[in-house]
């Protein structure tokens, strides 16, 4: 192998060991999927991972500045956009997503909203309701797309029917509406840092300290994401059912565990999912998916 070829699996490969080293939740319930989607999904995971990096994290500490990670964020959607019309980048994270989305049909369309909320994260502290909605769909929502058009592909490929115009909205409410349950949960979980460490505060009702009351609030709109969402998987490819229960699992005991979780705890330290409840939600995957 050399050449384009090697260039191409050495991206890929990067993609890989982004997702296996940023998130052992994600990384672990990726692994259901059977092998060209999990790729795929680990492309689209990276790029969102290297903006992320951009702005809060490495480039922070590195010392630079508010302005700089802005024009940095500039040039990496430049080169997202760029990659996306030639195929190919000079940025490893960038070439091997630019290839999911090339094959798998979106563009653009959802790399502009999410860059656009990643840009927000540099110039917001307090956020009003709209804002927060806007938010949510760019960060989250979109990739929820993004991997929704990764597994509608292998379905059509393997020659299923066509769905219902009703099916269809129910999928991509599904995956949107799952994208905002996670990252609500985010918000939730890292509302500690967020708030103490980055000065930001997601929710207006926050905006002077977590209380039980906000955070029954959020939780509500966070089940009910979650089970608009549950409408969306059985109409998944089987392939793909049993690792976007996974994912939906482990974030609905992270969900369980924040309500029970005083918000004066909850605004000064992170809940976690132990590794033992972890391994319990992915032996029942496994099940599922062997008996598809």
């Amino acid at each position: 192998m050399k050449g384009l070829d090697l260039y191409t699996e050495t991206a890929k490969t990067s993609a890989g060991v982004v997702i296996r080293r940023y998130s052992t939740s994600f990384s672990w319930a990726s692994r259901l999927f059977e092998r060209p989607v999990r790729e795929h999904i680990a492309r689209v995971y990276a790029l969102v991972r290297l903006a992320d990096e951009i702005v809060d994290g490495p480039a922070e500490a590195a010392g630079l500045d508010v302005r700089m990670r802005e024009k940095l964020l500039d040039e990496l959607e430049d080169e997202t956009e760029r990659a996306l019309r030639i195929g190919f980048s000079t940025n490893l994270v960038v070439h091997a997503f630019a290839l999911t989305a090339r094959e798998h049909g979106f563009g653009m369309e959802l790399c502009t909203p999410f860059f656009a909320s990643m840009r927000r994260d540099l110039d917001e502290d307090v956020w009003d309701a709209d804002a927060l909605d806007d938010y949510i769909y760019g960060s989250a929502e979109v990739v929820g797309l993004m991997c929704l058009a990764v597994f509608e592909s292998r379905r059509s490929r393997g020659g299923a029917p066509a769905r219902s115009g009703d099916q269809d909205r129910t999928l991509h409410d599904g995956a949107r509406r799952l994208g905002a349950a996670f990252q609500k949960v985010n918000f939730l979980r890292d509302f500690a840092d967020d708030r103490g460490a980055l000065g930001r505060t997601y929710f207006a009702e926050t905006a002077d300290g977590l209380t039980d009351d906000a955070k029954a609030h959020i939780v509500a709109s966070i089940r009910a994401d979650l089970r608009a969402a549950d409408q969306a998987v059985p109409l998944l490819d089987r392939a793909c059912r049993a690792p976007v229960w996974a994912a939906q699992a482990l974030f609905r005991e992270l969900t369980d565990r924040i309500e029970a979780t005083p918000a004066e705890v909850l605004a000064t330290t992170r809940v976690r999912v132990p590794d033992a409840v972890k391994a319990r939600i992915l032996v029942r995957a496994l099940a599922m998916k062997a008996m598809r």
